[in-house]
């Protein structure tokens, strides 16, 4: 199924305090939505009158449906970030506080299965009219697996590797939410993949 795009546009000026305010409700109107009835569910016409906002402001903000629920994401997983950052992983290492992180995560989004649903199908409609609404889904994920390691100033090596536990990460979501993987063999997967950090950490120079 095509989805509904537009042509990129320039960036935009920052929000004012009012914007920030619309947008934080359309978004919050685009989960509830999603919530109820997954991706179908989230009409346009819908979406801007449970935020109150005329339907031409609400395409001045979101083109489309897909660049919608992409921002959605982004903001669910913004809150994600603030939530584990008052709980962080308790593992002995870097490996395993990112597989407790992924996993708490994924049963958040579990606890959505049409948000999530939503979510997952419109990042695989987006095109590239939707890059920057992709591009912050991938920093917020990347930002939670650098705060999960404990890494401010990561190497080529370990971005590397962060890039392959969110692709990991994404198809898992992907398979469970088709019912082709179980939670058991999600965290597996997650597990498995984590262990590519122990792999991409700086050797130590030995004391002389």
């Amino acid at each position: 199924m095509p989805a509904e795009v537009s042509s990129a546009s320039p960036p935009s000026p920052p929000l004012t305090e009012r914007q920030e305010a619309r947008r934080r409700r359309i978004l919050h109107a685009s989960a509830q939505l999603a919530s109820r009835g997954g991706f179908d569910a989230v009409q346009m016409r819908e979406v801007a009158e449970s935020s109150q906002v005329a339907l031409g402001t609400l395409y001045r903000y979101f083109p489309s449906k897909v660049h919608l629920l992409v921002a959605t994401m982004q903001a669910q997983l913004e809150h994600m970030h603030g939530t584990l950052r008052k709980r962080p992983p308790q593992g002995a290492t870097a490996a395993e506080r990112v597989a407790e992180t992924l996993m708490r995560a994924f049963r958040a989004l579990q606890r959505e299965p049409h948000l999530a649903d939503a979510m997952v199908r419109a990042l695989t409609f987006a095109d590239r009219s939707v890059s920057p609404e992709v591009d912050q889904v991938s920093r917020q994920t990347t930002m939670i697996i650098l705060d999960a390691m404990g890494l401010e100033d990561p190497t080529p090596q370990q971005m590397s590797a962060v890039r392959v536990i969110e692709h990991t990460w994404h198809s898992a979501l992907i398979t469970w939410l088709s019912g082709r993987a179980s939670i058991a063999q999600v965290r597996i997967d997650i597990e498995t993949v984590c262990r590519l950090i122990d792999l991409t950490a700086p050797e130590e120079t030995p004391r002389r």
